[in-house]
This record gives structure tokens, sequence and C-alpha cells, in this order.
């Protein structure tokens, strides 16, 4: 039988791991809050309790599956010294299970201040986060096994997103709200990892949607959807950085790599799922 590790399953590492079980694969995943894993568990996956800022933790990797299929979805972790990239910590503690395939979930926050970014795309990092994803992906393709690095554009699904911000009253406009925003339903990134995990392709590849939007196209879909009046408008440095993206994202190459089609080719066809499907199906 064919085994996978998700390392780091939270939101998109839990429908991974539902569709990997559904094909017959033995998976274990990992993550710091186990109880929040007993669906996986009840059918079928093993959940390991791991921080991966510790390395007595990091010890119960020792007994990883060999030859094991591995998505690596942790990002950069908050520790008293700062932001810490685990990645090459936890690459050391999978050695020896000489993993067959590794896939990194990165981010599109590494093109910078890109405003058009595809397969041909260079780097650009500015923040210390953004240096560590770049470090964090040059780790997992110095790595001794067949790997490949995706980078999602802003996910949304259920519970998640410019709709459910919205519902809760969080969601503010960058300005006028002209800056375009590309995005990833979580079920489709979640197709684009199964098949990256099963496939031999490398290097590194934008994923995102079919349609990048202005950021108050969506606002005005989902006010309409949801009889709510348009988020007010606030300055750049009130949101975070990762609310200051201005970047069209074009992920058709690596789908047409790995075959695939959208489930939610825009937020046309998303959001409204989203809207019908919380929270966030498993199974």
């Amino acid at each position: 039988m064919r085994q996978a590790i998700i390392l780091g399953c939270g939101y998109t590492g839990q429908l991974v791991a539902a569709s990997l079980l559904e094909r017959g694969l033995e998976v274990v995943v990992t993550t710091r809050h186990p109880d929040g894993l007993a669906k996986l568990r009840q059918h079928g996956a093993t959940v390991l309790g791991l921080d991966a800022l510790d390395k007595l933790s990091l010890q119960r990797l020792r007994n990883a599956p060999q030859g094991a299929l591995v998505l690596h979805s942790i990002p950069s972790l908050k520790s008293p010294k700062g932001l810490i990239d685990p990645t090459p910590a936890l690459l050391r503690a999978i050695i020896p299970a000489h993993p067959a395939r590794l896939v990194y979930l990165s981010s599109t926050g590494v093109y910078g201040d890109a405003l058009e970014v595809d397969e041909n795309s260079s780097v650009a990092p500015r923040t210390e986060r953004e240096r560590l994803r770049v470090h964090a992906e040059q780790a997992v393709q110095r790595f001794n096994c067949s790997s490949l690095v995706l980078r999602p554009a802003a996910i949304y699904g259920p519970n998640r997103g410019v709709q459910a911000s919205m519902l809760t009253g969080k969601f503010q406009l960058l300005d006028t709200g002209d800056n375009f925003v590309s995005r990833i339903h979580v079920e489709d990134l979640a197709d684009h990892v199964v098949a990256a995990m099963l496939s031999d392709i490398g290097g590194a590849y934008p994923v995102a949607d079919a349609e990048p939007c202005r950021s108050r196209e969506i606002a005005a879909f989902c006010a309409d959807l949801l009889n709510l009046p348009l988020p007010r408008s606030v300055p750049r440095d009130v949101l975070s950085e990762t609310r200051r993206a201005d970047r069209r994202v074009n992920g058709a190459t690596v789908r047409a790599l790995l075959g695939l089609t959208l489930r939610y080719p825009s937020y046309r066809e998303g959001i409204p799922a989203c809207l019908r499907d919380q929270p966030p199906r498993l199974y």
C-alpha cells in the first residue's frame, strides 16, 4: 500500500488527507492540535502531535513510513527569537524515511511586488516572511528526492475568505479596492496537491483560479449575496502585509501539467459554493 505523510495538516491538508484516504493510501498527518483531526483518525489516518520547533517532538518522525509521498505545508513559525522556518529541521527528521516524493506548499508572496505572475516569474521577496518562504523552497529543491513547489494565491473556502470576513464585519478594502487579487478555492488547491504528490514533475509553479479580480469586485459580489453593505476602505498601512497585494496570477501551466480542471474557475462559482458548504467538507 502506498503511504503519505502530511506535515502540518491544516485547512488544505485535511482535504488532501481525505482525498488520499479515498484513493486507498495509508496516511500519516501531523498537527500541534491532534484533537482537531478526530474525523481523519476515524477514517483511518494516523494522527501525530508534532511541534516543528521542538527537537524532541520531531523525533516522532523517526518512525515515518519508508518511501512515502510527503506534503510539507508548515509555514514559518513564531518563536521567542522571531520568525523561524522549520523546513531544515523537518527535512532532517524525515531523512531516515527516504521519502519518494516531496511537495511544498509555499505562497505567491515570494513574488514580492510583481503585478503579473506566471511560471516564468522570478522570486523577489521583500519581507522576512517572504524570504523564509524562498529559503524553504530552496531547501526542498535541494532535498534528495523528487520534489515540486506549489505557490498558491489567496486560499478561500467555507468559513475562510472574503465572504467569511464580511459576515463577521472584519473585511476592509484597500483604499478604493482597485488592487487585483488572485485566489484558489481550497478544494481546487487540494486537487493540485494530490496530483502533485502522485506526479513526477519538478520545479516551482504558481497556483490560482482562472479569474483574478479587483478587491472591490469580489466585495460587491459578496455584499449582494449576503445582503450586506460594501466594506469600508482603509489606508494601506492598516492592513496586514498579506492583504496589501496587487497581483494577477496565472496558474494555467501547472494545471495543464497535472491534468486538472478547476472545480471553481472563479469566485463567481466558488463563493456561492462556500456559503452552501459550511463547515468545510472532509468527506
